[in-house]
C-alpha cells in the first residue's frame, strides 16, 4: 500500500466532513494523512485524529452538534430511516466503506436498542485494503493446498481485520499454492466488506459472498444451509454465541477463519472465549499479529 493511496483514503473520508472541519482536516501533510486511522468528532470538543502513536488535534477545529448532523445526513445520503437498522445498532456505513461509529443517548426498548438520539460524538474509521498483507503467512495456514481453520490475534487496532480481509480476497481468487474458494463471509458490523446498497466497498474476492448486518451464531447456519462455503470467515469473536456459532460450523467441511482480541497466548488463555475457542478444537492454526504501523508483523504457529 503506496503512502499516496493511504492518504487518498483519508482524504475520501474528509469529504463526509462540514465545509470548515474539511478544509482543516485536509491542510496536514500527506505522512499525517496516510498514518490516521479514525476522525473522531465530539461536541464542544477539537476533531482528534487517531494514529498509531494515540490521539492527535487538528487545530483550530471546535465540533458542534451541527457538525454531527452533517456528517450523519451525508453518511446516511439524507435518508437516515433507510438506516435505521444499523443506527440502531451504533454505526453507518457509508459509500466508499467508512465506517461512522456514534454515541449519544440510547433509546432501550424491547429486548434491545431501538435507536440513538442526542448524537454527542461520531468516529469515522477509514479502512485500507492491504493487498498482499496475507501472503507471507498463507503458506503456514494451508494443508495439501486447502486452507486450515485459523485464529488471527493481536491487541484491539492491531490489524487483525486488515490482515482478514486479505486472506479472504487471496483464498477467493486463489493463488499459486492454493485453487479458488467459495468464501462465505459473516460482516456483522460492516467493516470487512463494508457493503453498500447490496455491493462490498473493500475488495474481497470474485468468489466470496458476503452476510452483512446480521450476528454470528444466525449467520454461520444460514450460510452453510443456502451457500456451501468452502471457507467461512468472520471478525471479532467475543461473546458467548460466537463461540457456538465457531464450534456449530466444526463438523460441516468447512474451514474457519476468526479473529479475536488477544496480546499473547496467556492473554488469550486467561479469558473465557479464549479458552472456548481454544477448547472446541477448531481451530489448527493461530497468526500472531506483533507491533503497530510499519513495524507490525504477523508470525504463525500450530495449535496443539
Amino acid at each position: 500500500m503506496t503512502e499516496e493511496y493511504a492518504a487518498s483514503r483519508y482524504e475520501e473520508a474528509c469529504a463526509l466532513l462540514p465545509g470548515r472541519l474539511r478544509a482543516a482536516a485536509l491542510t496536514l501533510p500527506l505522512h499525517q494523512k496516510a498514518e490516521t486511522e479514525e476522525i473522531r468528532l465530539r461536541i464542544g470538543r477539537t476533531v482528534f485524529l487517531t494514529l498509531p502513536g494515540g490521539e492527535e488535534p487538528i487545530p483550530r477545529t471546535t465540533v458542534t452538534r451541527s457538525d454531527l448532523e452533517q456528517v450523519l445526513d451525508r453518511a446516511t445520503e439524507y435518508s437516515r430511516y433507510a438506516a435505521a437498522e444499523t443506527i440502531r445498532r451504533g454505526y453507518v456505513t457509508a459509500a466508499g466503506g467508512f465506517r461512522v461509529g456514534l454515541c449519544g443517548t440510547a433509546l432501550p426498548g424491547g429486548e434491545g436498542n431501538e435507536g440513538v438520539r442526542d448524537v454527542s460524538s461520531l468516529v469515522i474509521r477509514i479502512p485500507r485494503v492491504r493487498e498482499g498483507a496475507a501472503l507471507p503467512v498463507l503458506p503456514a495456514l494451508l494443508e495439501d493446498g486447502r486452507p486450515v481453520s485459523t485464529l488471527l490475534l493481536s491487541p484491539p487496532g492491531g490489524g487483525k481485520t486488515t490482515l482478514l480481509r486479505d486472506l479472504v480476497r487471496l483464498l477467493s481468487q486463489g493463488t499459486e499454492g492454493c485453487a479458488p474458494c467459495r468464501v462465505a463471509l459473516v460482516d456483522e458490523r460492516g467493516e470487512l466488506a463494508a457493503v453498500h446498497r447490496g455491493r462490498p466497498q473493500l475488495e474481497v474476492g470474485c468468489h466470496t459472498d458476503v452476510m452483512d448486518g446480521c450476528p454470528k451464531h444466525l449467520a454461520v447456519p444460514m450460510l452453510l444451509r443456502a451457500m456451501t462455503p468452502q471457507v467461512i470467515a468472520l471478525d471479532e469473536v467475543a461473546l458467548p454465541a460466537d463461540v457456538e456459532a465457531v464450534c456449530a460450523a466444526a463438523g460441516c467441511g468447512a474451514a474457519l477463519l476468526a479473529t479475536a482480541h488477544a496480546a499473547s497466548p496467556e492473554e488469550l488463555k486467561s479469558r473465557p472465549v479464549g479458552r472456548a475457542l481454544l477448547d472446541c478444537g477448531v481451530f489448527r492454526r493461530a497468526v500472531w499479529i506483533e507491533g503497530r504501523g510499519s513495524a507490525r508483523q504477523c508470525r504463525a504457529e500450530r495449535l496443539p
